[in-house]
C-alpha cells in the first residue's frame, strides 16, 4: 500500500480550483473524493483543511457557492469556478510548473567538471 502524503502547503487551493474546472460544480465531499482518487488515495484530506480551503477561496473571489441537492437528496453546498478563478488557476499552476523545474534542476544526478 502506498504511504499516504501530506498536502504540501500552496497545493490544496490549486487542486480544489483544477477538480473544479475538469469536474463542473461539486459540494465540498465531491471534491475531496475527487482529489484523493487523483492522487490514488495517496492524498487523504482533512475537513477541517478541505472547507476553510473552499471559504477562503469563495472569499477571494476564485469560486462561488450554492445550496442544491445532492445525488442522494441532502442539501449540499456546491462550488463552481469563477472567472477569477480560472486566472488564478492558470497563475498557480505556471508557478507551480516553474518552482518543480527549479527544484527538478537541483535533484538531477551530479555531473563531474571536466
Amino acid at each position: 500500500m502506498a504511504e499516504k502524503l501530506d498536502v504540501k502547503q500552496g497545493t490544496l487551493a490549486l487542486m480544489i480550483l483544477r477538480t473544479l474546472e475538469v469536474l463542473g460544480p461539486l459540494h465540498g465531499y465531491g471534491v475531496a473524493r475527487r482529489i484523493e482518487e487523483t492522487s490514488k488515495n495517496r492524498l487523504t484530506l482533512n475537513y477541517g483543511t478541505l472547507y476553510p480551503a473552499l471559504l477562503k477561496l469563495e472569499q477571494e473571489g476564485f469560486v462561488t457557492a450554492e445550496w442544491r441537492q445532492s445525488e442522494n437528496n441532502r442539501r449540499a453546498k456546491f462550488y463552481s469556478l469563477t472567472a477569477a478563478g480560472r486566472k488564478q488557476l492558470a497563475r498557480e499552476a505556471r508557478e507551480w510548473h516553474r518552482t518543480a523545474d527549479l527544484i527538478a534542476a537541483f535533484l538531477a544526478p551530479r555531473r563531474e567538471a571536466p
